[in-house]
């Protein structure tokens, strides 16, 4: 653990002096808790309770998922249902600066080799480089959600969105699926980057990671799947196996010889 420590520290020493990536780190939190919080506050008073007419074109999937409550609060609840897509993001977004700007870092001032000449393992050292971006993207996910729950709050939302956003959907993507995805993301920065030497150029091609995340959104949206408990705990075990395997793959890829011969 301490020699994971110190490549972790070393690894925000040295990324965080750039701005892009310490300002997405900052202010995409920011952004994604109170654009939320806009939306609901300014469709609060405007959602007339119909009753059932209230529910008309929403996804039979989800009209069912409402029992109990009212037609306003159920739209409130769908519009609510999108934003998980919108804080799923976070965990994916933020990993790729941080990883792509420390692979191409390493290149640049060719810090390879001294930090292979330290007794450190090929384990250790992917440990360390991806604890290193995923922790700021949990830690930047976890704080906008609590500024979303605490904005709930003051903002006298309705009780039923507000339950629903502590309901266990919820609870499993930002606990499970949040983490998951952010290994995934980093794992990927952490391949391409390897392999290029423009961070921009990584970071790009890192990017199609979010296109899956949009097109889940847009499914549901379409009334194509529904955000439910089921569909969660697939999510999971899917995203858990992609990790798993690209573990595998990451320590084959990030052995000393081929970090040596092909890190150039």
């Amino acid at each position: 653990m301490k020699h994971i420590r110190t490549i972790i520290n070393k690894e925000w020493a040295e990324v965080f002096k750039n701005r892009t990536v310490l300002y997405t780190t900052l202010l995409l939190p920011l952004v994604f808790a109170i654009l939320p919080l806009i939306m609901l506050k300014s469709t609060a008073g405007s959602i007339p309770d119909m009753g059932d007419a209230a529910t008309t074109g929403l996804p039979e999937g989800f009209v069912q998922s409402c029992e109990g409550l009212s037609g306003g609060d159920c739209l409130q609840v769908y519009l609510v249902s999108e934003f998980l897509f919108l804080f799923m993001m976070m965990p994916v977004i933020i990993p790729i600066n941080i990883a792509a700007y420390s692979i191409v870092g390493e290149k640049t001032t060719r810090s390879l080799e001294p930090l292979l000449a330290t007794p450190i393992t090929t384990v250790e050292l992917l440990a360390g480089k991806c604890l290193a971006a995923v922790l700021p993207a949990i830690g930047a996910t976890y704080f906008s959600i609590g500024i979303f729950n605490l904005g709930l709050s003051l903002l006298k939302i309705s009780p039923g969105v507000i339950s629903y956003v502590n309901s266990p959907i919820w609870l499993l993507a930002l606990l499970a699926l949040g983490p998951l995805l952010s290994l995934i993301s980093t794992l990927f920065a952490l391949f391409i980057s390897s392999r290029v030497t423009d961070p921009r150029v990584a970071e790009q091609i890192s990017a199609v990671l979010i296109v899956p995340v949009m097109g889940v959104m847009l499914a549901q949206m379409a009334g194509v799947v529904t955000l439910n408990l089921t569909m969660m705990l697939i999510a999971i075990a899917a995203v858990a196996a992609l990790a798993f395997a690209m573990l595998h793959l990451g320590n084959a890829i990030f052995e000393r010889e081929n970090i040596l011969t092909r890190w150039k």
